[in-house]
C-alpha cells in the first residue's frame, strides 16, 4: 500500500518500479530529498543534464505522485518541485504479473547495492551507543503473528519520531534507516548442547544463533 492513497493496480505498481530504478529519476528523488526543492534548471546544472531532459522526468515522478510543483514559486515557465511523503510495501512475488515481477526485480538489485554500502558505512561511523551510527542485532523466536505486531510497532515508532525536512528541529540530520527481519530454514534445529560466546545486549541466550554480539 501506499501511505494515503488507494491500493495501487499491478500496472501502477510496474511503472513506479520502472520509475524507481531509472538512474536519473532516483538521483532528481535524492537531491529533492537533501535539499528540500529545485527546479529543473537547478537540477540540470547540478545532475549534469539538459533541462529538457530534468523537465521531462519531473512530470514523470509528478505523475505517479512522488513529487509536487510548489505553487507559490513557479511561475510562467519555471516550475518548482519538492518531494512528497510516500511509503510503499512491495506484495507477495507470487501474486505479481511476470512483468511487474521483473520490475520489481531490478529494483530489489539496486536497493541491495545501495543497502550494502549502507551498512559497511553504518560499521565505519559506528562510535558507540551514543552516536549518530547505530547497528543493531538480534535473534529470538516469534510467531508471525507477533512479527506483524512488531512491525506494526515498528512503523508507529517511525511515525512519532520522524518528521518531514521543514518540520525538523535544530541538530536534526537526515537519518537513513533499514529494518529486516528473517527467519532460520525450517530444517535449522539449534544445537541445545552448544555453549553460546558473551551476547552483549542481544535478546536471549543466542545473540544470531551463533553468539553474534549486538553492536558492529
Amino acid at each position: 500500500m501506499t501511505d494515503g492513497l488507494p491500493e495501487m493496480t499491478s500496472l501502477e505498481r510496474t511503472a513506479l518500479y520502472k520509475s524507481l530504478g531509472n538512474p536519473l529519476r532516483r538521483r532528481i528523488l535524492e537531491y529533492l530529498g537533501r535539499h528540500g526543492e529545485a527546479n529543473s534548471t537547478v537540477l540540470a546544472r547540478e545532475l549534469g543534464e539538459s533541462s529538457g531532459t530534468t523537465s521531462y522526468h519531473l512530470r514523470k515522478l509528478a505523475e505517479q505522485r512522488l513529487i509536487e510543483e510548489i505553487p507559490e514559486k513557479s511561475g510562467g515557465r519555471e516550475r518548482w518541485w519538492r518531494a512528497l511523503p510516500f511509503r510503499h510495501t512491495t506484495p507477495d512475488p507470487a501474486t505479481m504479473t511476470p512483468e511487474e515481477y521483473a520490475a520489481a526485480a531490478q529494483l530489489a538489485h539496486l536497493k541491495i547495492e545501495f543497502d550494502t554500502a549502507l551498512y559497511r558505512r553504518a560499521h565505519e561511523q559506528y562510535r558507540g551507543p551514543g552516536g549518530w551510527a547505530q547497528v543493531q542485532r538480534h535473534g529470538t523466536w516469534l510467531t508471525r503473528e507477533e512479527l506483524l505486531a512488531f512491525m506494526r510497532e515498528y512503523h508507529a515508532l517511525l511515525d512519532r519520531y520522524g518528521r518531514p525536512r521543514d518540520e525538523a528541529p535544530e541538530g536534526a540530520r537526515p537519518m537513513l534507516m533499514r529494518f529486516y527481519a528473517v527467519p532460520e530454514p525450517e530444517s535449522h534445529e539449534p544445537d541445545i548442547h552448544a555453549v553460546p560466546e558473551p551476547v552483549g545486549e542481544s535478546n536471549g541466550p543466542v545473540g544470531e544463533w551463533n553468539g553474534e554480539p549486538t553492536g558492529p
